[in-house]
């Protein structure tokens, strides 16, 4: 178990780049492998969550590999083409790559089980397995709908209309993935946008996808029997990792930092919108598109930041950011009230306890909501610090007050940082390069 503790004497100055999308890097991977023929990636994110993506579609007869330039080379099977794996899919850490994943095989006549660590352990996967069995998948699970998982697909599955009940992009895209072989037209109705990569990557790779805007929500629909073609893809920087530099920045007095290559896809940028209404001093320069995706750089300078409420409707589009945005709103003028964030009580741990148990430890006064946070600001001023933060492996957790400890008056140290490589490779080693010091 390594700790870990960032300090920062100096601002934090400099151009870097972010790991690669890790919610595009999953769907790169299981879609190249239902592609036939060679799917080409750059920028792919190589941290441990991706990686057990990779692993797993191998085991069903995928051919993956990375050549010394960095290039990844996918060799798909094609859709029904996956082949009953021999060992169980140890999933590590990746709640994505488990809800997709089942999604992938419940229209294919295999049986998977799925492993994983503790915490992915106690992860409800009702959501997922509620849609799937309406498809024809059976599943035999632990209690409570946990892992370890072992399901059986159905071919041909049942397509079907799914209603999401809570918003969420991996219950769209494990019920889309299904249909991809089911005969007809499967559909999920989402009432708030969730993010879109899994709609723009099928598309690109060839599937059947319609979007459409009803009086019930928004409807994507997929045309089942797909012939998937390979594709040439560019994987652009993940701004959920891009969220920890620019909140960094944000809070380190005299910081002027440039992230390059950043997706800024409108379904994900919740985060940037918060951060410019509370006042923080961003930049989006060059806007462009790469492969089908929003891309930007960011220049992000440290500046006052004012507490505000955020609208609970950007939570689908800020989710995994609401951890660093609460350090943020600890070093805000006034409170930040952010609501509606039942899921995060669900993720790789209850990131709202934690949280609120972490900064009140390091002196920053909260008030825990059932569905939220509210984070009274020290308007600009170094939090005390002085606690050791037990990340409970959630690596958002351990980067997030990895973070905070860049303006600390006493130390803060994260009692595990092993769980940051699962999203966010190099963390320690970018933060050195802009100036900091880790302990």
């Amino acid at each position: 178990m390594a700790t870990l503790s960032l300090q920062c004497n100096t601002p934090l100055t400099g151009s870097v780049v972010v790991p690669g999308d890790k919610s595009m890097s999953h769907r790169a991977l299981m879609l190249g492998s239902l592609a036939v023929g060679e799917t080409v990636v750059t920028g792919l994110l190589e941290g441990e969550d991706v990686l057990a993506t990779a692993a797993a579609m191998r085991a069903m007869g995928a051919e993956i590999g990375r050549d010394d330039a960095g290039l990844w080379h996918i060799h798909g099977v094609g859709v029904g083409g996956l082949l009953q794996p021999r060992v169980a899919l140890d999933m590590g850490n990746s709640g994505t790559s488990t809800r997709l994943l089942m999604g992938v095989i419940a229209s294919h006549r295999i049986t998977a089980t799925f492993i994983g660590d503790a915490s992915l352990s106690a992860r409800p996967m009702r959501r997922v397995t509620e849609p799937l069995s309406t498809m024809g998948a059976q599943f035999t699970t632990a209690p409570g709908e946990r892992l370890p998982l072992t399901m059986t697909g159905c071919c041909p599955a049942v397509p079907i209309r799914y209603v999401l009940p809570v918003a969420s992009a991996q219950v769209k895209s494990a019920v889309l993935l299904a249909g991809l072989n089911a005969p007809g037209i499967t559909s999920v109705v989402e009432r708030i946008a969730t993010r879109d990569h899994s709609e723009r990557m099928l598309r690109g790779f060839g599937a059947t996808v319609t979007v459409e805007d009803s009086p019930e929500g928004r409807i994507i629909a997929v045309t089942g029997e797909a012939e998937l073609r390979p594709q040439v893809l560019t994987v652009p920087g993940d701004i959920s990792s891009a969220a920890f530099v620019i909140v960094a920045s944000l809070i380190v007095p005299g910081s002027d930092v440039t992230i390059t290559n950043v997706g800024v896809n409108p379904t994900r940028d919740g985060l940037l919108r918060a951060l410019i209404a509370m006042g923080g001093n961003i930049e989006i320069l060059s806007p462009r598109t790469v492969g089908g995706e929003p891309v930007a750089d960011l220049r992000v300078r440290h500046g006052a930041l004012t507490g505000i409420e955020v609208p609970p409707e950007w939570a689908a589009s800020m989710i995994d950011e609401y951890p660093i945005l609460f350090v943020a709103a600890a070093f805000a003028s006034g409170s930040t009230t952010m609501r509606g964030l039942e899921e995060l009580r669900v993720k790789e741990s209850d990131r709202i306890a934690v949280m609120a148990q972490g900064l009140a430890a390091c002196g920053v006064s909260v008030d825990e909501l059932p569905d939220g946070l509210i984070v009274h600001g020290r308007s600009g001023d170094a939090v005390a610090g002085g606690a050791t933060i037990a990340a409970m492996l959630d690596h958002r957790i351990a980067m997030s007050f990895a973070v905070l400890a860049l303006n600390a008056t006493a130390a803060v140290t994260v009692d595990d940082a092993a769980p940051i490589g699962t999203s966010f490779p190099g963390f320690v080693a970018l933060f050195q390069q802009l100036g900091a010091v880790a302990r």
